[in-house]
């Protein structure tokens, strides 16, 4: 028996900011839950299982939150499912929900990541001792910052690329009431005078900590067509993991993000990701992360990703705009940051991403990765049902 369709009939977020302090956690998931049951004109009574997806519990200092949260969403006497796949866990998350439609497991599905990062500290919690890893490696900054360096040594990047990226991305989040940072003074100039971080990152150059909460619903066919508003139709979706560390592993351009995008194009039957695909929303952190990811995920040729971003093929009005939502570079609560990449896709082809909107979307990637880039997550959704 052949796939059920799988179609986004309604998205919610919640506004982005460094802190919520007048919602608890529970009071902040059913903050987006209730607008993507508004968004999808139905009830708490018509979904029929939760699946819910957050980074480490470490980082709330909250284990297994999502017991307490069954209430605020509606799951009790309900599934609920709990994923967990790093920086990715939004992507995966949608992607575990899909699949439960897709198999028939369930008709209607309300999938929510989250993350209250103003109750925590991410930065530490992603230090680890010494001997577990080396010395003064402060938070995934720390981490990713040589993979940045090794891939300007491969493909002689000037070293303006990043503050490019950054400075599109922030200006792209001014179109999105939901983004964090809204820096309407931000130049391009203020973002390469910002202070180092870790060389070659900028502090204008990475990611903010948010707190916030996306949420999505997912329905079979019959679903979609009740729906209100045009859905957003689900054409491939794939996950693939690789170890931290191996002998032989790429951290430029890991062989499990490879996988992941080649997967989802197949699925998707799509051969020319550059000329076929109008819109990505792509985890990018750090502002280098976008022309590596291009390369990755097979928009460009090895070497070739730097100079897409540096040709303004990337920016809003280029033939492939990535984030027009800002991104993480302006929004990032880390356990829901892949998930809201995934509903930005979904949006654009149901013409309904605002001002930020681009023109003509019918087919748009969702993508995340998460831990040392070892989780890859992503999606194609197109205003159309899947082909065949």
């Amino acid at each position: 028996m052949p796939k059920e369709p799988v179609a986004v009939v309604g998205i919610g977020q919640t506004k982005h900011v460094a802190a919520r302090h007048d919602v608890s956690i529970a009071g902040l998931v059913r903050e987006a839950a209730v607008r993507a049951l508004e968004d999808a004109q139905l009830t708490w009574s018509d979904i029929d299982a939760v699946v819910i997806g957050k980074a480490p519990d470490f980082f709330e200092g909250v284990m297994m939150p999502e017991l307490y949260l069954a209430d605020a969403l509606g799951a009790v006497g309900k599934p609920m499912l709990r994923v967990h796949t790093a920086g990715s866990v939004g992507g995966s998350t949608a992607l575990v929900a899909a699949g439960l439609v897709a198999a028939r497991v369930h008709r209607t599905v309300l999938t929510l990541a989250f993350e209250k990062q103003s109750e925590s500290n991410a930065m530490w919690g992603l230090s680890l001792p010494v001997p577990f890893q080396q010395p003064l490696l402060a938070g995934a900054g720390g981490f990713f910052a040589p993979h940045v360096r090794a891939y300007m040594r491969r493909t002689g990047a000037p070293d303006t690329v990043g503050s490019l990226v950054a400075f599109k991305d922030r200006r792209n989040a001014l179109k999105n009431p939901y983004a964090h940072i809204h820096d309407a003074d931000l130049t391009l100039e203020k973002v390469q005078a910002s202070p180092m971080l870790w060389d070659p990152i900028r502090y204008s150059e990475t990611c903010p900590s948010s707190d916030g909460a996306c949420a999505m619903i997912l329905t079979d066919r019959d679903g979609a067509a009740r729906a209100p508003h045009p859905p957003a139709w689900v054409h491939g979706g794939a996950m693939r993991s690789e170890p931290t560390l191996f002998a032989g592993k790429d951290f430029v351009s890991p062989q499990a993000g490879k996988d992941c995008a080649a997967d989802v194009y197949r699925q998707a039957r799509i051969t020319d990701p550059r000329r076929e695909i109008d819109a990505v929303e792509m985890y990018v952190p750090f502002s280098w992360y976008e022309p590596m990811w291009l390369e990755n995920l097979g928009f460009a040729g090895e070497g070739e990703g730097w100079k897409l971003t540096e040709a303004g093929v990337t920016e809003l009005d280029g033939d492939l705009p990535v984030n027009p939502s800002g991104g993480v570079l302006s929004t990032n609560p880390i356990g829901a940051s892949g998930m809201i990449r995934f509903a930005e896709a979904a949006l654009q082809v149901r013409g309904r991403a605002g001002e930020h909107q681009i023109d003509g979307a019918t087919r748009a990637v969702g993508h995340a990765y998460g831990g040392g880039a070892q989780f890859f997550a992503m999606w194609l959704v197109g205003s159309q049902p899947p082909p065949g």
